[in-house]
Formats: C-alpha cells, structure tokens, sequence
C-alpha cells in the first residue's frame, strides 16, 4: 500500500436532493461520511477522490468542479472535497483495500437526504462543501429562519 501523508480527498456525489453517502462503523459508533479517504504518494487529489469512489461505492465518475477545501482539526488534515458526476451508476458497497477484512469500517452505502442524517453528519456534509450543489441550495429554502439549539447527547 502507498503511504497517505496528504489529507484526505472526497467525492461529493448528488442525486436530485440526496446525497451518495458511506455508513461507518468505528469503535462502536456509526456514522455517515462522504466516500473518501487518504491520498496517496504521487496522488493528486482529485484521482484519490475517484479512487475512493470506485473503491467504496464501485462506481466511476468525472470531476466537475473542487468543492471545498477543510483545514480538519483532527489527525487527518486537510479535506478536499470534489462535484463528481456518476451518471445513472448505483453504489455496491466496497471496501477499504488497505484494511483487513475484521478492521473493515464501510458498513453501507446509501443516497440520503438531509433529512435522514444526523445533525453532526449533516455539519461534516456542510463543511465539505455541499452548499456548491443547486440542488442542496433550493432544500433549504424550507428551512426555518428560527434558532434551534444543538442536541447534546448524554453519555
């Protein structure tokens, strides 16, 4: 495997108002993140941004245009997202290639709507650039003006 020392590279995929997601299942947690994953040596992003997409989702795309650029907090860095075309492709869930089969995270993929995400998957979505996609832009012209506090969870 080549060594990942960039960042990360995501695939930003919409369908009318539903966005291609992968479910992770980490350290008894699950969550739902935008295929992608680390670059490569010698990579540039958005061919790791495609790599990941036909590694987790088993499709192919083209790059329309670089969506966002995160500078993450977190051990990964940098984030850079890319508006990738799919065409009429169906996801068939994949694998990370540089894990062993019982340290595996991919547990689904799905096309989902804001609405079916939780409020900490739908921030990480907005932060990566989603707001780029028209389609997105329109949803939240039904949304409300009214401030809602965050929920917190109880551990």
């Amino acid at each position: 495997m080549a060594e990942q020392c960039r960042g990360r590279a995501q695939a930003l995929v919409v369908r009318g108002k539903r966005v291609l997601m992968v479910k992770h299942r980490q350290d008894g947690e699950e969550y739902w993140v935008l295929p992608g994953g680390g670059i490569e040596n010698g990579e540039e992003p958005e061919e790791a941004a495609l790599r990941e997409l036909a590694e987790e989702c088993g499709m192919s795309g083209t790059v329309l245009r670089f969506a966002c650029y995160l500078a993450h907090a977190g051990d990964d860095g940098a984030h850079y997202t890319y508006l990738i075309d799919a065409g009429g492709q169906e996801p068939v869930l994949g694998t990370d290639p540089e894990l062993d089969a019982e340290q595996q995270k991919l547990a689904d993929v799905a096309w989902k709507s804001l609405d079916e995400l939780s409020e900490r998957d739908r921030a990480w979505l907005f932060g990566s650039g989603l707001l780029c996609c028209a389609e997105i832009e329109s949803e939240l012209e039904s949304w409300t003006r009214e401030i809602i506090s965050p929920k917190r969870s109880v551990k």
